[in-house]
């Protein structure tokens, strides 16, 4: 990025031309490093759960809940309106850049109080310094948050990439050696804080714009009332997706917690993980072709018919042999977690098409509307939450994931579809063919369990032998159904595109 003219920083003409060369691309790097995280992330989190006892994540998970909330409070949804907003100024910009700076040191005061109150609701004294030292993170994030954009907004994921993936490394280097040197909880804490304290550093070397004076809230009205529109709709229902754990926490304790938490992150965050990245990329993208209602209308289906593709098999996998997974990944002693795997796998199927619906309501600049379903949304969830409780941390996870199916997807899509290019019938045809492959995926390793070669087989192979099959299944029923095999032409292209042949002269 040249210093020499301010206004490239905020430029985006130069991308439309070739808008989806360059989603492709960025998506390729971004889901990339993603799953690069992942890997890594479950590779940790193995490591972390024999170093650790389940109470220590229960305890970190208990302050999670709020740093969730603030995390959210902090970016006041100003860095998806510096994305979407189709022409913006340098002193608009830094505008928003000292409302996130000032939220965040806002957010970490607020840990102050919060502390002893967690740890009086919770009766876990620890909570007190947890809460304290987390709020670090708070003032370190909001210095960053329109450098990142900004980086968004020039769809350099490359860039953005690499300031993530060295953060994570970092940080999970720390959260090793203080695990391996007995800091108990302390290692996921410094986790927090380290990788915190990288995003803030790399977003200021990598992206070279730097704040002016603010000028008067008046003149970011309209990102403001965007950005709230945003904010109102994800606190809501980061209150109500967050009541599970504190719920649990309070009724049952800290260890069915930690076993909850355990099989909530090792499921669903690795796959919401992929909605992250992607986000990334569908946010700019779907924002430049907002005036092309084909165009858009052909791209988000299309991002949502491959994304249901890839992650929808894989949770039918989880769905089918929890057991296998759980001793596996976490040993004996997690045993216990194996029916919330299970059902949380269940809600796998569907949560990442669900969350590309806001790409929809932000783009299509109908924040008002997603404020609204947000509130709706975080009421039926809250309904099955308290549903499933007295079922213990099983109940709960059964609750979630069958009223999500039943009750809160179609509800969403019926809503998000109303009016835009995207139709409610457009999303769920999309879906039809990862929703096959994934059934039949689960009864052939159902199928395959009730053999008795199968129950000979020990704990690697016969999760070896179970993955096989459900790809095998899958990419058989991708192949014989013609939309499906229309998309498997286009990874090809893709990775086409990402990697071309040399034609010698």
């Amino acid at each position: 990025m040249r210093d020499s003219d301010p206004a490239d920083h905020f430029r985006t003409d130069h991308l439309v031309g070739d808008i989806a060369g360059r989603s492709i691309r960025g998506g390729a790097v971004t889901v990339g490093a993603q799953v690069l995280k992942i890997v890594m992330q479950f590779g940790v989190t193995i490591v972390l759960a024999r170093l650790l006892k389940p109470e220590a994540f229960g305890l970190v998970a208990m302050v999670a809940v709020v740093l969730t909330f603030l995390e959210t409070f902090k970016d006041l949804g100003l860095s998806a309106a510096t994305v979407q907003r189709e022409a913006i100024t340098h002193q608009e910009v830094s505008t928003l850049f000292w409302v996130n700076a000032g939220l965040g040191v806002v957010a970490a005061l607020l840990m102050v109080p919060l502390a002893p109150l967690l740890a009086w609701f919770y009766g876990e004294p620890e909570l007190v310094g947890i809460t304290l030292a987390l709020g670090v993170g708070f003032a370190l994030s909001g210095l960053s948050t329109q450098h990142l954009a900004l980086l968004r907004r020039q769809m350099r994921f490359s860039t953005l990439a690499s300031i993530q993936m060295g953060a994570e490394i970092i940080g999970m280097a720390v959260a090793l050696v203080a695990a391996y040197e007995g800091a108990s909880y302390w290692a996921l804490i410094l986790q927090r804080i380290v990788w915190a304290a990288c995003m803030a550093l790399g977003g200021w070397i990598f992206c070279r714009w730097r704040p002016g004076r603010p000028g008067r809230l008046s003149q970011v009205r309209s990102l403001l009332g965007f950005g709230g529109y945003v904010t109102g709709s994800n606190l809501a229902s980061l209150f109500v997706r967050n009541m599970d754990q504190v719920l649990i926490g309070w009724y049952w304790g800290a260890t069915p917690l930690g076993l909850y938490d355990r099989a909530y992150k090792i499921l669903l965050l690795p796959i919401n993980n992929l909605n992250a990245p992607l986000f990334s990329v569908a946010m700019p993208a779907l924002s430049r072709l907002a005036g092309e209602p084909e165009r858009y209308r052909r791209t988000y289906l299309g991002m949502v018919e491959k994304l249901s593709m890839v992650t929808m098999p894989c949770a039918a996998l989880l769905v089918a042999a929890p057991d296998l997974v759980v001793r596996l990944l976490f040993g004996p002693q997690w045993v216990a977690a194996t029916p919330i795997v299970g059902w949380l796998g269940l809600a796998a199927l569907y949560q990442p098409v669900s969350y590309t619906c806001s790409w929809l309501f932000m783009t299509q600049n109908r924040t008002s509307e997603m404020f609204r379903w947000g509130l709706i949304s975080s009421g039926l969830l809250a309904v099955s939450i308290v549903a499933g409780l007295p079922f213990g941390a099983e109940g709960v996870a059964a609750s979630f994931a069958l009223s999500g199916i039943f009750v809160r997807m179609p509800a969403l899509f019926w809503a998000v579809g109303r009016s835009g290019p995207v139709r409610s019938l457009d999303i769920v045809r999309t879906m039809i063919p990862s929703i096959v492959a994934s059934a039949l995926a689960v009864l052939a390793i159902l199928a395959l369990r009730r053999l008795p070669v199968f129950d000979a087989a020990t704990l690697g192979p016969a999760l070896a032998l179970v993955g096989a099959v459900a790809a095998a299944v899958t990419l058989i029923c991708f192949s014989s159904l013609p939309q499906s095999r229309r998309a498997l032409a286009d990874f090809r292209a893709m990775a086409g595109s990402l990697f071309p042949r040399r034609i010698n002269a």
